[in-house]
């Protein structure tokens, strides 16, 4: 976990998967969970957490959230399992959301009586070709929360490919969103998929694509959005061949909001965050960042996901038995691989502003089960998907500019030469 201080008690811990990320074209958000794990909330670095369901090492802990089918699993069939299950303890609150489409939909479902599993009702079953999300909150005997979140996709036909899209439909983000479109199989033209997806804005401005790899392929402007821009999304995909063979899905038109403008800067050396609207200062916040071992990133980051609650166990990236927190307050995602800002309540207040003591996540001061009142929690309710967050005078590289949203740490020229229709 990025950052889970180093201390529990007396051992030092700091717990630190695109809203959720992100929100999703026809499969909407693409969550992994790095401090808020997958299938736990971990942190890590360099992929730690792509592509692992981050709940699996989570899994050998008698008091995990058990979701069925694992985190970030894909071809996931109508006729499979779906289910989530504790061991002891109650299900507070289960949604498995599609986070496609211009209507997300939740897929009906009940907890059984015992408080300790939820599956689909009704004969429900999931739609082809599309991702979900899974949200799950359960309660010890002693009152004390845990939560996870994880996604999967389900299966699409061999002679088709689908886009996940973010951020979601009708959102309202921050003026650094960054548009992210996923493919779920290799794309061979690209020169012919990106010719089929088309950006416009009001203001207009102009949107330059990037691609990573061949599975995706990312959008932005030269410079942050204006407050109060509407961008809409086309995606004219259906029959579009993508690979030899394989054919796009999706005809469909989707479109956000930019709200106002909010960037913060990290500063590790000062031990401080500073928070400004519009320009203006809202506040100086005192933080921990990533300590000798494990340094924070430096770089511009894009807010992805926001969870009120979220666990984060080292073991599924990498740092054993070191922590495993299972109620982080206010947890913020920044990277794919677990760089997140949270509230941090097992660390003495006097850390905060002198000292940096994480695995790499940025801490703000907070309670158990998150304080509106406090650092984390002012901070949280301030925050949009879409804010960027930079960090400065950290002794880590920059983060690179395909981990989470982080393309604003790369020179515009660079940008556009990425794109299949120079």
């Amino acid at each position: 976990m990025r950052n889970v201080t180093k201390r529990a008690g007396a051992h030092r811990v700091t717990a630190s998967a695109r809203a959720g990320m992100i929100a999703a074209l026809i499969a909407g958000v693409t969550a992994l969970a790095g401090c808020t794990g997958g299938a736990a909330l971990l942190e890590g670095k360099d992929g730690a957490l792509t592509g692992t369901p981050a709940g699996d090492a989570a899994d050998t802990h008698a008091d995990t959230i058990a979701v069925t089918p694992k985190d970030g699993t894909k071809g996931v069939a109508r006729t499979d399992r779906i289910e989530v299950r504790i061991p002891d303890g109650r299900l507070e609150r289960v949604k498995v959301t599609q986070v496609e489409d211009a209507r997300p939909a939740e897929l009906p479902g009940r907890i059984s009586a015992d408080g300790r599993s939820w599956r689909p009702s009704g004969g429900a079953v999931v739609a082809l070709a599309a991702k979900y999300r899974v949200d799950a909150v359960a309660v010890d005997g002693a009152g004390r929360r845990s939560a996870r979140h994880t996604t999967f996709t389900t299966a699409v036909p061999d002679d088709r490919f689908t886009a996940y899209f973010s951020p979601e439909n009708r959102a309202t983000v921050g003026t650094g969103m960054i548009i992210s479109v996923d493919f779920n199989r290799k794309i061979r033209d690209r020169a012919a998929v990106q010719r089929a997806i088309r950006i416009t804005s009001d203001p207009p401005v102009e949107v330059a694509a990037h691609w990573f790899g061949d599975e995706r392929l990312d959008f932005r402007p030269e410079e942050y959005w204006e407050p109060g821009t509407e961008v809409t999304v086309e995606l004219g995909l259906r029959d579009v061949e993508g690979a030899p063979g394989v054919f796009g899905m999706q005809h469909k038109t989707l479109a956000f909001t930019v709200g106002r403008s909010q960037a913060s800067l990290v500063d590790v050396e000062e031990h401080t965050m500073e928070v400004r609207r519009d320009g203006e200062l809202l506040s100086t916040l005192p933080i921990t960042a990533g300590d000798a071992k494990s340094p924070t990133y430096n770089g511009k980051m894009v807010v992805t996901e926001l969870h009120e609650v979220t666990r984060m166990n080292g073991r599924s990236v990498g740092f054993g038995g070191e922590y495993d927190i299972k109620d982080v307050p206010h947890a913020i995602r920044l990277t794919t691989t677990g760089t997140f800002l949270h509230g941090n309540y097992w660390e003495s207040a006097d850390t905060f502003g002198s000292e940096n003591v994480s695995h790499g996540c940025v801490g703000l001061r907070d309670t158990k089960g998150g304080g509106a009142d406090t650092p984390g929690g002012w901070f949280f309710d301030r925050t949009l998907v879409g804010d960027v967050v930079e960090v400065v005078n950290s002794k880590d590289r920059t983060v690179a500019p395909d981990n989470g949203l982080g393309g604003w740490n790369m020179e515009w020229k660079r940008w556009k030469a990425g794109s299949a229709l120079r």
